[in-house]
């Protein structure tokens, strides 16, 4: 059975998995809104990322006799002035996540709760990879600053991101 703070804690990143994705698919339809598909494409792919790892996560909650309780999600951005600083908020935002789920963990640690500890290792380590790859599109769009052909060529890039499950978490 799941303790009360841990399943507290579970929702918390649940809501905060689902308002990624509510975030990511705002700025699919700003990409969409400025007729770069590939960008748009990519930040669908991280919508449905997120939706799996909300997912993934209200599995546990439930397979471990807790209770799933769903909050409102809070309204996204719907604007930037360039890919740029979208990409840089997207790199923001998933620093931010990274520590919620440390924090997570740390709960799940004070509680001696090994099975969501051994559970939330998984999500560590999405993290790094999350970041990494905001961060390397980051890097890409400063070095193509002045370069607007460098946009199109990034924009390809991305249109040929697909969504493809973790084998592990199947």
């Amino acid at each position: 059975m799941l303790d009360p703070k841990m399943q507290d804690a579970f929702n918390d990143q649940i809501n905060a998995e689902l308002y990624s994705s509510y975030l990511y698919l705002s700025m699919a339809a700003h990409f969409e809104s400025i007729n770069l598909a590939g960008f748009a494409n990519w930040m669908r792919v991280q919508v449905q990322e997120e939706n799996f790892h909300a997912m993934k996560m209200y599995d546990f909650v439930n397979e471990r006799r807790g209770r799933v309780v769903l909050a409102a999600i809070d309204e996204p951005k719907a604007e930037w002035t360039s890919p740029l600083e979208v990409f840089q908020d997207t790199y923001e935002h998933e620093t931010k996540v990274t520590g919620l789920i440390n924090n997570l963990v740390t709960v799940a640690r004070e509680l001696k709760d090994h099975a969501s500890d051994s559970f939330l290792q998984w999500f560590v380590g999405e993290q790094v990879e999350e970041e990494q790859n905001a961060d390397k599109i980051v890097q890409e769009l400063k070095l193509m600053e002045g370069f607007p052909g460098g946009l199109f060529m990034i924009d390809r890039e991305l249109a040929a991101r697909v969504f493809v499950p973790p084998v592990a978490a199947a």
